[in-house]
């Protein structure tokens, strides 16, 4: 990012990384590809030669998707804020719904290893054959179906994390991954230990345990498309969470149970995580305080009195007709008047109303409940004042409109 700052600036350039500048418009995220490898460089995500190591793909695999299931509240919280609220679920973004992409055949391959679930394994015979674990390499060579709408996602021999917007820092987002699954991975080898002290052969534990994270994160597990509202509906069925708005999304990072897995491996104490968490909601409560000052300065200073002057010249040219007598001619202009009148109402009462609740909003002591008042009281004016103004900005001469329209910004060479 700061070379394409740097980059950008000796052409005369300023490069955007706000997640989505324009609705209805595609906006700009990261994709984060992330991959776990033994200090010899063995990719612990891809499968290997023997079925010994495809069963050891599978450990890492499925252990990686129960702890996307497990956690997936903090990894959705990782990627919050004001600016990748506009993108997720819009256009061309994955949804805030945490959900998991595999391919339709490694989707298979954990249907047939969770269908498999009462088939006896500590019989002496080969359970690589029986589970079709030995057919895992010629699976992934085949499986190149990709799906953009999924934020996150197995392609090949990584993951990728799709919902990072562009304006952050991938330390976050990276330091919640490499947690959970940090923490799962302890969890499926003391699953396994446990089934070991028992008597169990060691390939049978390990199958056993990764046959119950299958069936635990199901849910989590989407083939679809991630932009349909069907998937809204669906995922709620499911029991997946929706959280749509950062304040909310940023709950899950003073849990409880957020505080001790950070603490477990020595990663944040819980008077830390409570630090950032204010620190995200004050961001968040800023950028939303600028966006609303910088928005209600352009309608009431420039929006405005631009629609009230064109007004006027229109107001003059009904009367000229009418002079002349060409009452019905001035009926297409009557009507403009009219148009002009009902959008500039609404941009002042809207204005009026979004300071106003600023107002509330500012002498709320408590960060989250701040937060959650510009997001929820404030921020949700933002769309009338957008729709009103974009109206005017047809109806207006070009030649009169002071402010740089969005086809001249987007489509005008």
């Amino acid at each position: 990012m700061d070379v394409m700052d740097r980059v950008a600036l000796k052409h005369n350039f300023k490069v955007l990384l706000h997640e989505k500048p324009y609705a209805g418009v595609n906006g700009s995220g990261k994709h984060n590809n992330w991959a776990m490898s033994t200090d010899t460089g063995v990719n612990l995500l891809a499968p290997g030669r023997r079925p010994k190591e495809n069963l050891q793909f599978l450990a890492f695999f499925i252990t990686t998707v129960k702890a996307v299931h497990r956690y997936g509240d903090l990894l959705r919280a990782s990627i919050a804020s004001a600016s990748n609220d506009h993108r997720l679920g819009a256009n061309e973004a994955p949804p805030a719904i945490m959900s998991v992409f595999l391919g339709s055949m490694l989707d298979g391959v954990l249907d047939e290893l969770e269908r498999t679930a009462k088939l006896p394994l500590d019989k002496g015979d080969n359970i690589y054959l029986k589970l079709g674990i030995d057919k895992i390499p010629a699976i992934l060579l085949d499986n190149t179906d990709r799906n953009r709408t999924s934020p996150f996602a197995f392609t090949g021999n990584k993951f990728e994390l799709r919902a990072v917007g562009s304006s952050a820092n991938c330390s976050s987002a990276m330091t919640v991954l490499n947690a959970i699954v940090a923490d799962q991975l302890i969890d499926f080898k003391e699953k396994v230990d446990e089934l070991i002290a028992q008597g169990k052969k060691k390939e049978v534990a390990i199958v056993e345990v990764l046959r119950a994270y299958v069936i635990e994160s199901k849910n989590i597990r989407f083939e679809g498309n991630g932009y349909s509202d069907e998937w809204k509906e669906e995922a709620a069925r499911r029991g997946l969470a929706n959280v749509a708005t950062t304040p909310q999304a940023l709950d899950a990072l003073v849990r409880a149970d957020a505080a001790e897995l950070f603490a477990r491996h020595g990663i944040f104490s819980e008077v830390e995580l409570h630090a950032r968490h204010e620190i995200l909601l004050e961001d968040y409560t800023k950028k939303i305080q600028i966006e609303s000052r910088v928005l209600g300065d352009l309608a009431v200073n420039h929006v405005i009195p631009t629609a009230l002057a064109y007004q006027n010249k229109l107001v003059q040219n009904v009367r000229g007709l009418r002079e002349l007598g060409l009452d019905e001619n001035s009926e297409v202009t009557v009507e403009m008047i009219k148009s002009i009148s009902r959008y500039v109402s609404t941009i002042k009462t809207t204005v009026d109303a979004m300071v106003a609740a600023r107002k509330v909003a500012n002498r709320i002591e408590d960060a989250r409940e701040r937060a959650v008042a510009y997001c929820d009281e404030v921020k949700e004016k933002f769309a009338a004042i957008r729709r009103a103004t974009d109206k005017l900005e047809l109806l207006v001469a070009d030649e009169d409109w002071p402010l740089v329209k969005y086809r001249e910004l987007l489509f005008r060479h």
